[in-house]
């Protein structure tokens, strides 16, 4: 098994590329061990030194590491425990153990909820997801939209310019009622 290797524009974060499918559909973040609980593909990252957040893409695993740390010393371990994982057979999450986030869809914001996120899922996630990252909606109200960013894009240096000139660009241009995007925490 050949499993590529991407730099991500967070220097605490790699994107592994194991040729693959790691996830059937959607993304399942873990920021920590204990959130890994039920996904043996997280889990078994975790019980690498160093290990501080697993982030699960379609064909991609995002790992970010303990800033103490060089990937020269933890990336090996990181290979070996992702070909453990696929020697073992087991899927990457545990049915039910993904989670995620529903936006409110009802009431007089119903239609530019839709707009808005039809808008991340066909112009922002593609983009985030190169970087091995992800964006989930947690909501609009009176003209702000939370989002929440995930796997490389979570704490990384350029993250705060990505949502103020590029998404929150990006949706005032196309939704005149967006006023503001702001990050909300896990």
């Amino acid at each position: 098994m050949f499993i590529q290797t991407e730099a991500t524009p967070n220097p605490a974060t790699l994107k592994f590329l194991p040729g693959r499918d790691v996830l059937a559909a959607g993304t399942a973040d873990f920021p920590t061990p204990e959130a890994a609980q039920g996904a043996p593909l997280a889990e078994r990252l975790f019980g690498v030194d160093g290990v501080r957040g697993v982030f699960l893409g379609s064909d991609f695993i995002t790992v970010t590491k303990d800033d103490t740390l060089a990937w020269d010393h933890i990336k090996p371990s990181v290979l070996g425990a992702i070909m453990e994982h696929y020697q073992s057979g087991q899927d990457a999450v545990a049915a039910g153990s993904q989670g995620g986030h529903q936006g409110h869809e009802d009431g007089p914001d119903s239609e530019i909820v839709t707009q808005i996120k039809e808008l991340l899922d066909t112009r922002v996630r593609p983009a985030v997801a190169q970087d091995g990252g992800d964006i989930t909606f947690h909501g609009y109200e009176r003209g702000i939209v939370y989002l929440h960013m995930q796997g490389a894009c979570a704490g990384c240096p350029s993250s705060t310019l990505t949502l103020k000139m590029g998404i929150e660009n990006l949706l005032r241009h196309y939704i005149p009622e967006v006023l503001e995007v702001r990050p909300v925490a896990a």
